[in-house]
């Protein structure tokens, strides 16, 4: 009988045990068909998901990165080329020595004309082999190598975060300009569709890296959907608006893995800002050229009362705490100049810190980093993975809300793409405000993008003629950027004398038609942004904004329609109709205010209230604001 009863509780032991491990193996199996970019058998265990950990390789304190490395391939990263529905994307994923691997993805150079960042200035900041990342650092010694890996483009893809024609459309359009044949001037139409079709819930790695609760995150129309069918769709700027409004409501960011003063700081300054009190007028602003003058005005208050800011000092020059002062790529190189010098906002206590600021220069970091002709941006991604992981090992602060109250500010093409994975959840600041590129509305930053002739004097060339004295209806200058500036001259270069539509042209000559005409076409290049826009603003000529899905400059502060037009792509062919539409009254009132708003764009050597450094700030300080929640 003792016999019968052992045999009889081995056999239902034997079928626990089969049961259990088929469950294991089928949860084994569920994940890694359904989540294959997740580390299944850690997500099972770990209660703690998503935080940063640390690579071997990093040191506290004053130390560096082990072995040498080189700029083309840092910590010998393995690379291979992940193409999904027509997108680059880069994946990274933990090796078995602790490094850190990126696919290498399809990089397209883009350099605007009105560049004028030289090389010297990077030889004075000790460009040459970017010995050591810093004296507090715990960055590696490089050593510049032009041996990387060649990546062959994807077909479909001319920079691997933007949705653009495919090739075999690009290569129809130049056939048919070389024919002098009808072209299609939307190659990526618009459509009438309800809002609910054009948007999708926010899909963003950032929700994958779930450290805390991401809810709140479900429902928010933050970016257009990634696939053939939104890729025809063009969000105007109501929907744009429509986007911004239910972001302001609905997104938060990570929940912070512990409570601190801080935060019941923010929390405060949200509900002050509710509840600000009904202003009709202020001086020093005009209230047309904002969204709402009262909620602004009080944000700002407390903002200038309030706000603390750590920047961390990890990292040396040239990438890190400078950039540059001149080109296309300034607001860079003057917001950390300014911030760094500032004795108001910045504290040298992280504990009193309501955001992180990391002063990278983006534009330096591609030119230290990049190796000409490789079309590979793998080092890039990987020197920025090892920086976010000594700091989220040497401080506390990153993992406690998973980057969320961290915040750059990155004027160059390629910060978007660079970001989105490695700094998903902070605030950027990005020239590139790109929908389809991830732009995040209530987190993510459009940032204002000059073009600086003067370092020595930001505001040189500054104003234009009066309103009456401007005789061209319409006026645009630049190099062949991108599918649709080639569309804008086969419509309108040499076709009527009130739309001056060239090519390139002298400085001299693109200056002074930008000071006598009634508007300045922004059309985009290879990416949605163009210096142009800031460029008519200081000028005084009304900014005709010719880029879908491009976000302008500080969306959440200014009421853009106010003092700008937007014209989609696809009426390239009724430009002139659409500006002679706009009556000689409403030209001169939208003049007026784009003179009024001139302010919110100028970098001063010294800041001045209201200015871009500041309007760059409250935006980030904004966004931060209205992103935190209750604990």
């Amino acid at each position: 009988m003792g016999i019968e009863v052992r045999y009889a509780s081995f056999l239902e032991t034997k079928k626990l045990l089969w049961l259990v491990a088929s469950v294991f193996v089928m949860v084994l199996i569920i994940q890694y068909f359904g989540f294959p970019n997740v580390y299944v058998v850690p997500s099972l265990f770990s209660s703690i998901k998503g935080q940063v950990t640390f690579l071997d390789s990093f040191q506290s304190g004053n130390s560096s990165v082990s072995g040498n490395l080189t700029l083309a391939s840092v910590l010998n990263t393995n690379a291979s080329n992940i193409v999904h529905e027509g997108i680059a994307k880069t994946q990274l994923s933990k090796t078995s020595d602790g490094t850190v691997e990126a696919s290498n993805v399809t990089m397209i150079e883009d350099t605007e004309i009105e560049d004028k960042f030289l090389i010297q200035d990077l030889e004075s900041n000790n460009l040459p082999t970017f010995e050591s990342v810093g004296k507090n650092s715990s960055l590696s010694t490089l050593q510049v190598a032009h041996g990387s890996e060649f990546v062959v483009p994807t077909p479909n893809v001319t920079s691997e975060n933007n949705f653009v024609l495919d090739k075999t459309d690009k290569d129809d359009i130049a056939h048919r300009v070389a024919k002098n044949e009808t072209i299609d001037a939307n190659p990526i139409p618009t459509t009438d569709a309800p809002l609910s079709t054009v948007l999708s819930p926010l899909t963003s790695s950032s929700q994958n890296q779930s450290s805390a609760d991401h809810s709140c995150l479900r429902n928010i129309p933050a970016v257009i959907e990634r696939s053939d069918r939104a890729r025809k769709i063009v969000p105007s700027i109501s929907q744009m608006n429509y986007m911004l409004q239910q972001s302001q409501t609905s997104f938060c960011s990570m929940n912070p893995q512990w409570s601190s003063v801080v935060d019941q700081e923010l929390l405060r300054a949200k509900d002050l800002i509710e509840s600000a009190p009904l202003l009709q007028s202020e001086p020093g602003l005009y209230a047309p050229l904002f969204r709402n003058l009262s909620m602004f005005k009080r944000s700002y208050e407390l903002m200038e009362q309030t706000l603390k800011i750590y920047i961390y000092a990890e990292g040396d020059r040239p990438i890190f705490h400078s950039g540059p002062l001149d080109g296309i790529y300034a607001s860079e190189g003057w917001f950390i100049k300014l911030l760094q010098e500032n004795k108001g906002f910045v504290t040298k206590n992280p504990k009193k810190a309501h955001l992180f600021y990391l002063p990278i220069s983006f534009r330096l970091l591609k030119m230290t980093l990049y190796v000409p002709d490789s079309h590979n941006r793998t080092n890039i991604i990987q020197f920025l993975s090892n920086y976010v992981e000594m700091i989220a090992q040497k401080y506390r602060f990153w993992n406690r809300t998973g980057g969320a109250d961290h915040f750059i500010v990155a004027c160059h093409d390629w910060a978007p793409a660079a970001t989105n994975e490695i700094m998903s959840n902070c605030i950027r600041s990005l020239c590139n405000a790109d929908l389809r590129g991830g732009f995040q509305f209530g987190k993510d930053v459009s940032l204002p993008q000059p073009n600086i002739h003067l370092r020595t004097d930001p505001l040189a060339e500054l104003g234009g003629k009066p309103a009456p004295k401007r005789r061209t209806l319409a006026f645009f200058a630049g190099h062949m950027h991108g599918y649709l500036r080639p569309i804008l001259l086969k419509h309108w270069e040499n076709r009527d004398p009130d739309m001056r539509i060239y090519g390139e042209i002298t400085k001299a000559s693109y200056l002074r038609q930008m000071k006598s005409s009634k508007f300045c076409i922004c059309a985009r290049g290879s990416q949605v942004n163009s210096p142009r826009v800031v460029e008519a603003i200081y000028y005084g000529c009304i900014p005709v904004i010719l880029s879908d899905n491009y976000v302008p400059p500080l969306f959440e502060t200014l009421n853009w329609e106010s003092f700008a037009v937007f014209v989609q792509e696809k009426d390239i062919p009724n430009l002139k109709n659409i500006l002679l539409s706009i009556s000689d009254k409403k030209y001169k009132q939208m003049h007026g205010r784009v003179k009024r708003v001139q302010q919110h764009f100028l970098w001063h050597i010294k800041p001045s209230k209201y200015d871009v450094f500041h309007m760059i700030l409250h935006s980030v300080w904004h966004n931060r604001v209205f992103g935190i929640r209750p604990r």
